[in-house]
């Protein structure tokens, strides 16, 4: 299933279910998986691994090196599980030397147009990131995470499990599982993701928890050490408090914290 003007070097590994489409180039260290289709003029370079049953569209470039000036030529990767779509001009860069040699996008993710994910990145399950969304290098996406269109998240940022980033935001700071973000470039949290985690099975005792530890940690002036103090007694028997709990605690960028009232 190769288009005979698709450009593949002789060592790729292709699985004989795969399709390569017209005009796709595919480098010497690439492997691409069972079901795997990438539709048209996909470049697919470098040590890159690509899982089973994607859907790669048109002018996608992945495993290109990153565009880090500390990058040597190391042969670090890409790694990209199973189930994903992947459309027209999304580029994963390769990992560098300095990052964990790895960026990593997981399995049954979404990656609209134009999406950009730098090096080293790592994007858990099931995230959607939509148009033009970008990430710089090192970033870590948690699984269920959704991104809005045109939304920048910057080096070394985390964004927690189910958190949806609104539209055009930009992300300077760490981001907590479950929230909600919205406020352009100076993006400020607006609750839970309540939507969200009414989809994925969420509790109503499950909400009420991370309502309550939501005020204590993200919505309060108190120090921060404080606070996560006063949160521990609350969370202990519930896992995605506890989840909640731990990712404040071990942030290093600093936090996205909820909008302040004017005045």
């Amino acid at each position: 299933m190769i288009h005979p003007t698709a450009v593949v070097a002789k060592n790729a590994e292709i699985h004989p279910d795969a399709t390569i489409g017209p005009y796709c180039i595919v480098g010497e260290y690439v492997h691409i998986g069972a079901g795997t289709e990438l539709v048209s003029h996909v470049v697919a370079s470098g040590h890159t691994h690509i899982g089973d049953r994607n859907r790669i569209f048109s002018f996608t470039a992945i495993g290109n090196e990153p565009q880090d000036l500390k990058y040597h030529g190391e042969a670090s990767r890409v790694v990209i599980g199973d189930d994903n779509t992947i459309r027209e001009n999304v580029t994963i860069n390769t990992g560098t030397e300095g990052g964990g040699m790895e960026t990593r996008v997981g399995s049954k993710n979404i990656l609209m147009a134009y999406v950009h994910v730098a090096h080293d990145c790592q994007i858990g399950d099931e995230a959607i990131l939509a148009n033009c969304a970008t990430l710089a290098g090192h970033v870590e996406i948690a699984d269920g995470v959704i991104i809005g269109g045109l939304s920048a998240i910057h080096q070394f940022v985390r964004i927690g499990r189910y958190a949806m980033i609104g539209g055009m935001c930009g992300i300077n700071k760490d981001v907590s599982p479950f929230c909600l973000v919205s406020g352009g470039y100076r993006a400020e949290l607006t609750g839970l993701n309540l939507v969200g985690l009414k989809r994925r099975g969420f509790t109503l005792q499950d909400v009420k928890v991370l309502k309550q530890i939501y005020r204590m940690l993200l919505q309060s002036n108190e120090a921060l050490a404080s606070r996560i103090e006063q949160a521990r007694p609350i969370v202990h028997d519930n896992p995605h408090a506890v989840e909640m709990l731990e990712f404040v605690d071990s942030a290093q960028r600093g936090l996205v914290v909820h909008k302040r009232d004017a005045g």
